[in-house]
């Protein structure tokens, strides 16, 4: 049975029952996106696994993954340097926290600075 299979079962282990039917539960339902006030976003630096070279995260937005792929685009543009967004988490080449948090800010999202 694949991994994506498995996670589809959950709670039932073995059932002796000759007519027990499953019931899948299907959670590809996207959450809707929250408005910009009612976001917590939080913006740290990472050098870990990197080769030395310092990434700034965003993480904590609630919405579509389009929408994380429009505001990851926007803060890329206006930073001027590449970037991704992977797992929901957007993720800045480079080390600009005070200026992700600036724009962030500026567009109403309530921003806090995490780690070091």
């Amino acid at each position: 049975m694949a991994k994506s299979k498995k996670k589809m079962f959950s709670g039932v282990v073995y059932s002796t029952d000759s007519d027990f039917q499953y019931i899948e539960e299907v959670s590809d339902q996207e959450t809707n996106t929250l408005p910009a006030q009612q976001q917590n976003l939080r913006v740290m630096l990472d050098k870990k696994q990197r080769a030395g070279k310092s990434v700034t995260i965003v993480t904590g937005y609630v919405g579509t993954d389009g929408d994380l792929e429009k505001l990851g685009k926007q803060i890329k543009q206006k930073c001027g340097v590449g970037g991704s967004v992977k797992n929901g988490i957007i993720l800045i080449q480079g080390d600009f926290r005070q200026r992700v948090m600036d724009l962030l800010t500026l567009d109403g999202y309530k921003v806090k600075q995490s780690g070091g």
